[in-house]
């Protein structure tokens, strides 16, 4: 379960790396293609998928859901039947748009032009998006600039997450930021309920796994220490609850650690079990209740 936010990082990377190797047509002006899936259940969102030809003859694809109010003469009724023209219009650059729907699915192609005033404004504020070019060579400042503008990284963005005080944020955290809807209100939360040190990793993690400050002071509540984040996304994920923890100690089982009441989800021990296996063995641990799940002898 913990190769959930690993997959999802790793789905960040590749995003990046996917307006690595596109058609450039002049300086500062990228092309590909565009798909779209309006969805039935949404009348307010459009799926889009952005896709690009590779150096070595693949594709490369990013797909987001757009809010129709995000794109500029694209509406709901235009994604029916016809031929269309819209616009994504963002701080980093503008995506333009072109092609046709059919039965509200639509294709055709892109241009993009970036926004060089943008990176001038976010150097100001110490985020080097041509820096990120000598790290990695095949990645162009129009490529990262087609990123911000396809996630919408703004400048508001990244004097919010200056307003946090977090060190050490680069570019790459604006992304992740943008994407997993970290702002400074949230990293100042998470600082507060004792973890000073957090990364930008550990704050994606916690958006994730749903992990803030409330969840932080019920972990607390039900008596366990928040000294590692770690285990405060294990809770999350083996669904620890004040609920599940108290209807164990109602059965006797009153001096658990926050190690033992991972265990005892993992192996879908509950308060039934337990009750079943203390008629038989009054002194039954956590460590013999998994043996006997397991169906150990001893």
């Amino acid at each position: 379960m913990l190769k959930k936010a690993n997959f999802v990082l790793m789905g960040l990377a590749l995003f990046v790396m996917f307006v690595s190797s596109g058609t450039v047509l002049s300086q500062g002006t990228i092309t590909g293609e565009w798909t779209a899936d309006k969805k039935k259940e949404r009348t307010d969102k459009i799926h889009l998928q952005f896709s690009r030809q590779s150096e070595r003859g693949g594709k490369n694809n990013f797909g987001t859901s757009f809010g129709f109010d995000e794109l500029q003469g694209l509406s709901a009724s235009e994604t029916e039947n016809g031929r269309v023209s819209f616009r994504l219009v963002r701080e980093a650059g503008t995506i333009e748009c072109e092609g046709t729907f059919t039965n509200g699915r639509g294709s055709g192609t892109f241009r993009f032009t970036p926004n060089m005033r943008f990176v001038e404004d976010m150097r100001a504020r110490g985020f080097d998006f041509e820096a990120k070019r000598s790290k990695n060579g095949h990645d162009t400042l129009e490529d990262r600039l087609f990123s911000a503008a396809a996630v919408n990284v703004t400048v508001a963005l990244a004097d919010d997450l200056r307003s946090a005080n977090f060190p050490n944020l680069d570019a790459d955290d604006l992304f992740k930021a943008a994407i997993f809807k970290i702002d400074g209100k949230f990293m100042a939360e998470m600082k507060a309920t004792g973890f000073p040190n957090l990364s930008m990793e550990d704050l994606v993690k916690a958006r994730i796994f749903k992990i803030d400050a409330e969840f932080v002071r019920r972990t607390r509540d039900m008596g366990f220490g928040t000294e590692s984040f770690e285990n405060l996304v294990k809770f999350s994920i083996f669904k620890v609850t004040p609920e599940f923890l108290a209807e164990l100690r109602a059965e006797g089982l009153t001096d658990l650690t926050s190690e033992d009441v991972v265990k005892l989800r993992i192996f879908k021990i509950d308060a039934a079990y337990v009750r079943e296996a203390r008629a038989t063995e009054p002194n039954i641990t956590v460590e013999q209740l998994v043996q006997k799940r397991i169906g150990v002898r001893r």
